[in-house]
């Protein structure tokens, strides 16, 4: 980002990854702070009077972030937007990149039509994730879509699948979808990097050494996550229901930190 570049608004449109989860505040267990919040605090350090909104919502598919958020962050006239969206849609079976593809086109250009910076991020490598291997073909297509659209729209990139940093699994959160405190925080400056702003700390830094697992306990942690998190899914799926069923964004209005 040029220096001399302004930036008086701020937009974060998507789901649960933009919304923060699994990255509580302190004392607040269902208040998440995530990457975005804390983009907007380093963007606020370098441009005075940030106004920031974020319109994510977890669960929520392409389609929802389409009709909902887009036309919300159309009428702030943000500066900067970051939009990241379609994940929820790949991991569900039966999903057609390409026809996620023309509808995310079609937000970028309404948001590029308002003359805001806009910022796409591709998917992760989920080859580095357990059980992650079932949707990687599916995504690697979503991903070379999301470049091209960049290309065609004058957008900025975020390659999220060339980061094996967040391979490791202290990366995310034991559900295995979020990342945790600690991902979203290097999450952050990796995006504070991509757009030029100056900010202390480097999302590089090496893992500190840990004992290797043993298999055994990778089991019992696979027999938690399927118990604890992966039934819910499926079940939640089956009834069509979603987890952000009736949940507001948590930053609607655009205000200073």
């Amino acid at each position: 980002m040029d220096e001399t570049e302004t930036i008086g608004t701020y937009v974060a449109l998507g789901d649960s990854f933009t919304e923060g989860m699994n990255d509580p505040y302190p004392g607040q267990a269902d208040a998440f702070r995530g990457w975005a919040d804390r983009l907007a605090e380093h963007l606020a350090a370098a441009h005075p009077g940030l106004r920031y909104a974020n319109l994510a919502v977890r669960g929520k598919l392409l389609h929802q972030i389409a009709a909902d958020q887009v036309p919300l962050a159309v009428e702030l006239r943000p500066d900067l937007v970051t939009l990241c969206a379609g994940g929820n849609d790949i991991i569900r079976p039966g999903s057609d990149p390409d026809a996620l593809a023309v509808e995310f086109d079609g937000a970028v250009r309404r948001l590029r039509a308002t003359g805001a910076r806009v910022v796409l991020f591709t998917g992760f490598d989920t080859r580095g994730l357990r059980s992650g291997h079932r949707i990687r073909g599916k995504a690697a297509t979503y991903n070379m879509h999301l470049r091209a659209i960049a290309d065609r729209r004058g957008c900025t990139v975020v390659d999220l699948w060339s980061l094996p940093v967040f391979n490791d699994p202290r990366a995310w959160y034991e559900d295995r979808l979020h990342l945790s405190s600690e991902g979203h925080r290097r999450m952050a400056l990796r995006v504070a990097e991509v757009l030029g702003v100056p900010v202390e700390g480097d999302w590089r830094e090496p893992w500190p050494q840990v004992d290797p697992a043993r298999w055994l306990e990778l089991r019992r942690d696979d027999v938690y996550w399927a118990r604890t998190y992966l039934l819910p899914w499926v079940a939640r799926r089956a009834r069509g229901r979603s987890s952000g069923d009736g949940r507001e964004p948590k930053r609607p209005t655009p205000l200073p930190l």
